[in-house]
């Protein structure tokens, strides 16, 4: 059976569509920090914000090793992230400021807006990407770690975009050269070098339970792991401003210590028995591929750990130059999307087929580029 083509609706006008959109988040969001802080201070809080914010996303880049997913995908999660879910927050968060002031008098808007809005909204924010890749690119969504991935990576464009303006507030109010620039020093130290994950750690949470969502049979499952993340996501967050607003030093240094690095260090173990878990489920499906013809046995331990499929890249790249390794690249991710396909599915069935006839298609490519015969 043919396949009938996408409509040109859905390649062209609906990514076009969500570009312009992203695009004038964008731009709402440099208006919005230029007016607060000025040109001056919003480029010294760039710089500072560029800082922490490449060791983090190079963290969920090494993770998501096994199956990487599409960069533009990535890229998007970091845009919407940073200029998107920005935006939806600033908006409902300044409204919520504003309504909590009349209620509550002067300053109880923003205790209202870091305690309730802020985790509520910017927690619902980032997840609304990771759950519209789930709903929309279901075949890019196969479990735990894709979760966490594209969560993680939606938080750091966030966090990039909230330091800009915490950075550039806090030059902009001591600046340097001054008895007062300790405050910028100590204002880096505590969210480039201490909390440099807390936006990610809360947002994985939920990407953790679409994970969840995506590997179970249980219709109740579904729906209940992915809203009981983000709940755990809206927790973390509360409690992590509400440290920092309501209470002291003392109380802050509790939050940290007691609640958040625990949790990090869990979801870090989490993150280890899933790429386990991924590598095991490559290596149980080479020997099918290898009685089908799909591998050759030659090739399984090649397949079957990262460091030798690294290994194995870098010397086809020296010996046949960087398109032949892409092109042995692209055919190990080929394995591992078959693998993921088949595990716990029907061999037989039509996205099989089409992943099959990929590794076949993807290994033909490495063969030729890299010379062999």
């Amino acid at each position: 059976m043919t396949k009938r083509p996408t409509p040109r609706r859905m390649t062209v006008l609906v990514p076009m569509a969500g570009l312009i959109v992203l695009s004038l988040c964008g731009i709402g969001v440099f208006a919005y920090l230029t007016a607060r802080v000025g040109l001056v201070a919003e480029l010294v809080g760039m710089g500072g914000a560029l800082l922490p914010v490449g060791p983090v996303v190079a963290v969920f880049l090494w993770i998501d090793r096994w199956e990487p997913e599409p960069a533009k995908l990535l890229w998007l999660a970091f845009a919407w992230g940073a200029c998107g879910a920005t935006l939806t927050a600033l908006l409902i968060n300044n409204t919520a400021e504003v309504v909590g002031d009349l209620l509550l008098g002067k300053g109880g808007g923003d205790t209202i807006s870091a305690v309730v809005s802020a985790p509520l909204i910017e927690e619902a924010a980032k997840a609304a990407f990771v759950l519209g890749i789930y709903l929309w690119k279901r075949q890019e969504f196969n479990g735990l770690i894709d979760g966490i991935v594209y969560a993680g990576m939606c938080a750091a464009g966030f966090a990039f975009t909230e330091n800009i303006y915490y950075f550039g507030r806090i030059f902009l109010e001591h600046g340097f050269g001054t008895a007062d620039s300790a405050g910028v020093v100590a204002a880096f130290i505590l969210r480039g070098v201490m909390s440099p994950f807390t936006h990610p750690l809360f947002t994985i949470m939920t990407g953790i339970g679409i994970g969840i969502a995506a590997t179970t049979t249980r219709k109740g499952l579904r729906i209940a792991a992915p809203l009981l993340g983000y709940l755990l996501a809206v927790a973390l967050h509360a409690a992590w401003n509400g440290a920092a607003t309501l209470g002291n030093a003392t109380t802050f240094l509790n939050v940290y210590f007691l609640v958040m690095v625990p949790v990090f260090l869990g979801a870090a173990v989490l993150v280890n028995w899933a790429r386990k878990r991924e590598q095991k489920v490559v290596a149980n499906a080479l020997p099918a591929l290898v009685d089908e013809g799909l591998v050759p046995a030659s090739e399984v331990d090649l397949l079957a750990s990262l460091k030798r499929r690294q290994e194995w890249r870098r010397k086809v790249r020296r010996k046949s130059g960087p398109a032949a390794g892409k092109a042995v690249a692209d055919y190990q991710v080929a394995v591992t999307e078959l693998a993921f396909h088949r595990n716990g599915r029907a061999a037989d069935d039509q996205a099989g087929q089409l992943l099959a006839q990929a590794v076949r298609v993807s290994r033909a490519t490495a063969v030729s580029a890299a010379g062999r015969r």
